[in-house]
């Protein structure tokens, strides 16, 4: 199974000088947890997840509305292709203890993003749960 078989199409990306509140809000009205963040060219410069918001926000006592979404994105992009074999993806997945990766075409931009979920909804139940109980070890040891 190949990773365009999988992933999620409609991308929505946050840009590095939007606020946090914007994209909080994006995600809020379109119930994901993940956005990727892209530069003015479109390639995909980091990510932003409802944790990060969360977690940096509130622990750093920043404004939203004040605070850049590249001022608190993760700035490593794990990511695969399309064409990709979704093994792969999972293998990413679970070395990087990873939720969701970017799916990026030729240029850098982002055509589409695989979750977990994902996964789970397509791939076989051992699968699955093998790249599950590696992903969550990260909840484990934090």
């Amino acid at each position: 199974m190949r990773c365009n078989e999988v992933m999620k199409t409609t991308v929505q990306c946050a840009g590095v000088t939007d606020t946090v509140q914007s994209a909080a809000r994006a995600m809020r009205d379109r119930n994901i947890g993940f956005l990727p963040v892209c530069d003015a060219d479109g390639r995909v410069v980091g990510t932003l997840t409802d944790r990060d918001i969360t977690l940096r926000l509130a622990c750093e006592d920043r404004s939203a509305a004040q605070t850049l979404v590249g001022d608190l994105m993760t700035r490593e992009v794990i990511s695969c292709r399309a064409g990709d074999d979704l093994a792969e993806a999972e293998k990413l997945m679970a070395t990087h203890k990873k939720s969701r990766i970017v799916v990026l075409d030729e240029s850098g931009a982002a055509c589409g993003v695989i979750s977990l979920s994902d996964v789970a909804e397509r791939d076989s139940a051992t699968r699955a749960a093998v790249t599950l109980r590696q992903v969550a070890t990260r909840e484990a040891q934090a």
